[in-house]
């Protein structure tokens, strides 16, 4: 008998451009990163399909790898970055590290050395297996190196289902320079969506007899992997269970803020009264955060390894449950499936915690309240800027669909404490903020926000914050994304201050910054520049910087004493010296 050949018929194309093609597959428009000769073919793959997607050329990695981690946050689908091998990996890894702990799907890529110069610490050559090392105290999900140029649609498609799947993260891509230039005839793979992961039937009857049992329930929301659907999902189980809901820590838009059964953010500088009802409730229902040290306030409002309170922790990946706390239920599935199942158990027609959901609503509106500072000098001139007055101009002026940033430092507590978002419920992620606590992360995430969705984004930096990445506004100007910067210039690193009079009184080490003129820069950027010193100027410059086609900085010179949303500088000093 004879058999038929048949061959293979896909035109043979070039490693680098196939490696675009499949990127292109899993519908990825835009690629964030700083070109290096390791992977050459890969940007003449770029050039090949520009008319698909778009290559972003940023100043340095680690604010590509944040643009990415916005991408991932925004899509829900794995934010794409490319770097060179060496040094372009290793400032790569702030953004891996940040997406790992924040739960972001994110996929890196890196040109490497070629395959016959390995092992022999060739030119920037880096082990990135034992560097990025997957493990749960690692920076990535997974390592992989493509030695064979036919399996790059099998590896690409791996990624994005790795990143996707269970807990979201990052997977970092090794590319030898030479494999990227192989010819070979492959096609990629299809798209590949997320798996869910549903909720056991079992479960959720144990999780109702649990709520019939409580008295004092509690719930917080957050984590990775959320979407529209599942937030108005949320938003159902909790009005029919008359339940009050906290976000956690950086995930303040997973319930609406406005809603009459929001408690309050759960999280750094969090309410002391909302800690004091976390601490006494009988139930907690965790839906997706981890129970991470930021959410639990140094897991101390949930004591590990078993908490005080009833544990019922929802989370996508079976690894994390019950991994730092001992849950009174587990359950693992996915936040779209999740809510989507919690929202269809029935309730009872009176609930017991209804005055109790609505003792912490209000709780929350007294916090979100302006505080005037006791102790601040009274010269406007000083730079005693009214900070809960401009976050409520703020609040007044953007859009309900504004993007917000922020990096890590003492300046994001005023959004955190005083701005309220809508959020998924609504149609839109709204906050982009690092739960890793990553400084320079605002700048870039607000440009990749705007390049990518040509909404409002607004940035809120430190002084200190803002020169980790303050050159990615060259990125914006390049490709034509506006974004509007709020820096707050208090001379120093102001967090470090803050701990050090707090353990070192009076010793000031390391803390302080001699900073450039801030609206200058800016200007030399293609930014507009303005600075202000008085509150009643802030108003005038948010309008026009609404108004203006270009990017917008706006410098603050606010007084050291404006350290915290609660106190002065003066006043943390002076507890620490009586104590």
């Amino acid at each position: 008998m004879h058999t038929a050949h048949t061959e293979n018929t896909t035109p043979a194309v070039m490693a680098g451009h196939l490696l675009v093609e499949c990127l292109i597959a899993q519908g990825v428009t835009h690629a964030f990163g700083v070109p290096g000769e390791s992977y050459l073919a890969v940007l003449d793959g770029f050039h090949a399909h520009a008319q698909n997607i778009q290559f972003v050329t940023c100043r340095q990695e680690g604010g590509a790898a944040f643009m990415a981690d916005a991408q991932g946050r925004l899509t829900g689908r794995p934010g794409v970055c490319f770097v060179t091998r060496g040094p372009g990996a290793t400032n790569a890894s702030i953004g891996i590290h940040t997406a790992f702990q924040d739960s972001t799907p994110m996929v890196l890529f890196v040109g490497d050395v070629a395959s016959d110069t390995r092992d022999r610490e060739a030119f920037q050559e880096v082990d990135f297996a034992s560097f990025f090392g997957p493990s749960t105290k690692g920076m990535a999900k997974r390592v992989e190196r493509i030695d064979d140029a036919k399996r790059i649609p099998e590896y690409v498609a791996r990624a994005f289902a790795t990143a996707m799947n269970g807990r979201p993260g990052p997977v970092v891509l090794v590319l030898p320079e030479d494999m990227l230039t192989h010819r070979v005839q492959a096609k990629p793979l299809a798209r590949i969506e997320a798996v869910e992961a549903w909720s056991d039937p079992g479960a959720l009857r144990r999780l109702r007899e649990m709520l019939l049992q409580s008295q004092r329930p509690f719930v917080i929301a957050g984590g990775g992997g959320w979407t529209v659907q599942a937030a108005q999902a949320l938003q159902r189980f909790a009005e029919n269970w008359k339940l009050p809901v906290g976000n956690a820590f950086r995930f303040q838009d997973t319930f609406d803020n406005f809603h009459p059964q929001y408690a309050g953010d759960v999280g750094i500088g969090i309410n002391p009264k909302l800690a004091a009802h976390i601490q006494s409730s009988d139930l907690i229902i965790a839906i997706g955060p981890r129970l991470g040290e930021m959410t639990t306030s140094g897991y101390t409002l949930l004591t590990p390894p078993k908490a005080q309170q009833a544990l019922v922790h929802i989370h996508a990946s079976a690894e994390e449950l019950n991994r730092v706390y001992q849950a009174d239920l587990a359950i693992c599935a996915t936040m779209n499936a999740a809510a989507r199942s919690l929202e269809v158990l029935t309730a009872p027609p009176t609930l017991p915690w209804e005055a109790w959901t609505q003792a912490l609503h209000a709780d929350y509106e007294v916090n979100t309240q302006p505080q005037t500072l006791a102790g601040l000098p009274a010269d406007n001139d000083a730079g005693v800027v009214d900070m809960p007055a401009v976050i409520a101009t703020l609040q007044k002026h953007l859009p309900s669909d504004a993007v917000l940033t922020n990096g890590a430092g003492n300046f994001a507590s005023w959004v955190h404490r005083y701005y309220k978002h809508h959020g998924l419920v609504k149609g839109h992620k709204t906050q982009l903020a690092p739960t890793a606590g990553s400084m320079g992360y605002g700048v870039p995430a607000g440009i990749g926000a705007a390049i990518l969705t040509g909404r409002v984004v607004f940035t809120i930096a430190g002084d200190g914050d803002f020169l980790m990445n303050g050159q990615e506004l060259a990125t914006a100007v390049q490709h034509g994304a506006k974004t509007i910067i709020v820096l707050l210039n208090n001379g120093m690193y102001g967090t470090i201050r803050m701990h050090q009079e707090r353990e070192y009184p009076r010793h000031v080490a390391g803390s302080t910054l001699h900073n450039p003129d801030f609206a200058a820069l800016a200007q030399a950027y293609g930014y507009v520049g303005v600075r202000i010193r008085r509150t009643a100027e802030f108003e005038q410059a948010l309008m026009d910087a609404l108004a203006r086609a270009q990017g917008t900085l706006i410098e603050v010179t606010l007084n050291p004493e404006v350290i915290t949303t609660r106190g002065t500088l003066s006043a943390i000093t002076e507890a620490a010296l009586k104590a």
